[in-house]
C-alpha cells in the first residue's frame, strides 16, 4: 500500500462573529522541516501566532487560503459557508493533497479521501498550522476593515458579538460587512 505523502490540515476562523468573511486554510507541513510550538491558534497569543504563520509559510510544502463571503454565509448559512471555505482553500494549495485533516465533525466535499477530528487544532500538526495561518489572514482582515468601518472595533473584537459591537451596531446602524442572518443583526433590522 503506497504511503500517503501529502496530507493537508484544514479549519477555519470566524464562524462566531457577525461581520466579515469566514477564512479558512490548508496545510501541508513537510515533514523534514519542524515546527516547534504548533497549537490551537485561539491558545496563542498574537505575537506567537504572527511568528509561527511566518515560519509555517516559510517551512510548509504548500499553504492556500480559502474564504467565504458576508453575503455567501448568510446565503447557504454559517456551517456551509465554512465547507466551502474549507473546499476553497484545499483546491487553492499549489500541490494536490492526498488526504485531509478537517478540525470539527464534518468533511467539505473535497477532491482527496478526508477525515473529521474534533479538537484537531489541538492535536493534529498540520491542523494546528491551518488555524494559525486562518486565524493571522482573517485578524489581519479584520484590522483592515476596522479603518474602512470606524467606530465598530473591529480591530478589537475581530467582529465578535461584543457589548461594544453591539451597542455599535445600534448606534451606527448595520454594514455590507455584517451578517444579516445572524441572530443581533437580524434583531436589529427587524427581520425577526
Amino acid at each position: 500500500m503506497k504511503k500517503m505523502l501529502y496530507i493537508a490540515g484544514v479549519d477555519e476562523v470566524g464562524r462566531g462573529p457577525l461581520a466579515g468573511p469566514v477564512v479558512a486554510a490548508a496545510v501541508i507541513l513537510d515533514p523534514n522541516a519542524t515546527i516547534t510550538g504548533l497549537a490551537d491558534s485561539k491558545k496563542l497569543s498574537e505575537k506567537r501566532r504572527e511568528a509561527l504563520a511566518v515560519e509555517i509559510e516559510k517551512k510548509a510544502l504548500s499553504w492556500a487560503l480559502g474564504r467565504a463571503e458576508v453575503e455567501e454565509i448568510d446565503e447557504i448559512n454559517i456551517l456551509h459557508a465554512s465547507l466551502l471555505a474549507m473546499k476553497r482553500a484545499v483546491e487553492a494549495l499549489d500541490m494536490p493533497a492526498e488526504h485531509a485533516l478537517i478540525d470539527g465533525n464534518r468533511c467539505p466535499d473535497l477532491p482527496c479521501s478526508a477525515e473529521a477530528i474534533i479538537g484537531g487544532d489541538g492535536s493534529e500538526p498540520a491542523i494546528s498550522a491551518a488555524s494559525i495561518i486562518a486565524k493571522v489572514a482573517r485578524d489581519r482582515e479584520m484590522v483592515d476593515l476596522d479603518s474602512r468601518y470606524p467606530g465598530y472595533g473591529l480591530a478589537k473584537h475581530k467582529g465578535y458579538p461584543t457589548k461594544v459591537h453591539i451597542e455599535a451596531l445600534k448606534t451606527l446602524g448595520v454594514t455590507e460587512i455584517h451578517r444579516r442572518s445572524f441572530g443581533p443583526v437580524k434583531r436589529l433590522l427587524g427581520n425577526v
